[in-house]
């Protein structure tokens, strides 16, 4: 459209309009420092930005939940730990320090790929277990078969029924260890040394011999115990409440329809069904 055609329109848009401010975005926003778990050395991770609270909605809310991914070697200071990956969860959020809690544990993609080699049998096994504080661990263990002493084939492939039995043992060992500690002592388990590796390797020996036996991935749940019971006391408060609720509005229902209709009738008396009598017959011959 050519300009000074519509006479309401000037150059420089709509009459009277300014042009809106460009406003930072980063002044709506504040950092909060994620802070690892007490068995950790080096406990300030990385830090997150987050939503100052506006309103109903808090700034705390948006941090609760973040998972992060932390590479075992910045939390400890040691290279050797450099193949693991560590989760961390925020649990509880006090000032600006976001408190975590473990979450999971994985291996590096280039740790996994340089285990796998070739004329060998892949053996993998999963465990659910609890441990004594109430939390949930999926461990995924993986470990491959070793050439014997004396060894003369080029491979070293195990049989179906061994690989069967070698992963009984891999679950037994994984539970045995986790069953009898807490969270936290598990989790020293898992990354101070290999020992888990080590005892199924010791387990197994005498079925197949197994090299690089890790703890491949481990996933864990919060404990449920004590939420679920106040969640279930809830529900059955709630729904007690409910139905009383329910009985009483229906009650003053019905009484508003028997005084608009003028009738005396209590609802809350059932109604008595007449019973008929039934009509006797005279059979005449």
């Amino acid at each position: 459209m050519a300009v000074g055609k519509n006479k309401r329109l000037s150059k420089g848009g709509k009459k009277g309009g300014a042009k809106k401010k460009a406003v930072d975005f980063m002044t709506r926003k504040e950092w909060y420092d994620v802070v690892a778990p007490a068995k950790f050395d080096n406990r300030i991770c990385c830090k997150t930005l987050a939503s100052k609270t506006v309103g109903n909605k808090l700034g705390v809310d948006n941090v609760k939940g973040r998972v992060f991914e932390v590479s075992h070697q910045d939390l400890s200071g040691d290279e050797q730990h450099a193949h693991r990956k560590i989760r961390l969860r925020v649990d509880e959020v006090q000032g600006r320090m976001a408190l975590t809690n473990f979450h999971g544990m994985d291996l590096t993609t280039d740790k996994l790929r340089s285990l796998v080699k070739k004329w060998c049998t892949l053996i993998e096994a999963r465990s659910d277990t609890k441990t004594t504080d109430g939390y949930t661990l999926r461990m995924f263990a993986i470990g491959f078969t070793d050439r014997r002493e004396n060894h003369v084939k080029k491979n070293c492939y195990a049989q179906t029924s061994k690989v069967r039995r070698i992963k009984r043992k891999m679950i037994e060992c994984m539970r045995s260890v986790v069953s009898k500690n807490t969270l936290e002592e598990c989790v020293k388990i898992f990354t101070t040394d290999e020992s888990i590796g080590k005892d199924i390797q010791r387990a197994t020996k005498g079925i197949y011999p197994l090299r690089d036996v890790y703890l491949r991935k481990v996933l864990s749940s919060p404990s449920l115990l004590i939420s679920r019971s106040k969640s279930c006391a809830c529900q059955n408060s709630m729904s007690t409440n409910c139905l009383k609720f329910m009985a009483s509005f229906q009650l003053l229902w019905k009484i508003l329809e028997c005084q608009l209709k003028n009738e005396l009738v209590f609802p809350m008396l059932p109604k008595k069904k007449k019973k008929k009598k039934k009509k006797k017959v005279l059979c005449v011959d």
